[in-house]
Parts: structure tokens; sequence; C-alpha cells
């Protein structure tokens, strides 16, 4: 192999995803390449993580919401300790505010972890996990500069 080939990539590592009933809908999106929500069917007020009654006013009513995929870091770690299961190098794991309003944990991919920081314009793609899955990760948006 020449320095300039670069390997084939191995089988995914990363861990698969813990499904519960209330959130089926959630992954059932992301099998299809779509990051979805929940929104109260009554206050319409989004909600994450999805669960049987709204926060807010207590309904049980819930719609399904395709959300944009868009927003920034709110804040990250990079756990070092203990080392993470399925990751060759420690994750970056992120707090994602959605451009919607709604926050979620997630990991930012293709950016050293010197360039990342609060504000961080970022996008939604989906990473393969070791079971044939796959789970949202978010990379700089285009355009974003980045180290």
């Amino acid at each position: 192999m020449s320095e300039r080939e670069v390997p084939p990539p191995g089988p995914p590592t990363r861990p698969d995803p813990v499904f519960t009933p209330d959130a089926a809908f959630f992954w059932e999106g992301v099998a299809r390449g779509e990051l979805l929500g929940q929104r109260c069917a009554d206050c319409s007020r989004l909600v994450h993580p999805p669960r049987p009654m709204c926060p807010s006013c207590q309904s049980l009513k819930r719609e399904t919401v395709k959300l944009s995929g868009r927003g920034t870091v709110y804040s990250w770690v990079i756990p070092r300790h203990p080392p993470a299961v399925g990751f060759a190098e420690p994750p970056i794991v992120a707090l994602i505010e959605l451009e919607e309003g709604i926050r979620l944990v997630s990991n930012v991919v293709e950016v050293s972890p010197a360039a990342v920081r609060a504000g961080l314009a970022v996008e939604v793609c989906f990473a393969p996990t070791r079971g044939g899955r796959a789970v949202p990760v978010f990379r700089p948006r285009e355009g974003t500069p980045s180290a």
C-alpha cells in the first residue's frame, strides 16, 4: 500500500442505540435518515427526550414532527477515563441545541477536538453502529471554519 492510499475502514464499532417504546418513532426516523421530534398535540411544545406525557400541560396527545437537523454546540466534553466502549479515540460528547429549541446529547464528528466551541454551527448526519443500525451525530455545517 502506498503512503497516499488510505486503508479501508473496518466495520463500525459504535454501540447500538437503546430502544424504548416512547422513542421508537425517533429510531424509525433515524433508520430512514430523518431526525424526528415529539410535539404535544395540545400545547404545541416540543419535547425531548420523548415521553408519554407532556411536561408542560400533562397531555397524553403527541405528534411526530420532522426536525431541521441544524443547531449549535451548547456544551461538550471529551470523556477519557474510563475509555468509551466502541470508540478508538475518545468521542466528543456534546449537548446540541437545535434550531427548534430543544437540546439533545450526541457526538460531534469530522472536527478536531481543539476546534469545538460553544456556538459551533452543526448539522445532523448518521453514523453506523456495530449492529447495523445508525445514530444521529453532528458535524460542522458547510462553510463553518474548523481547525
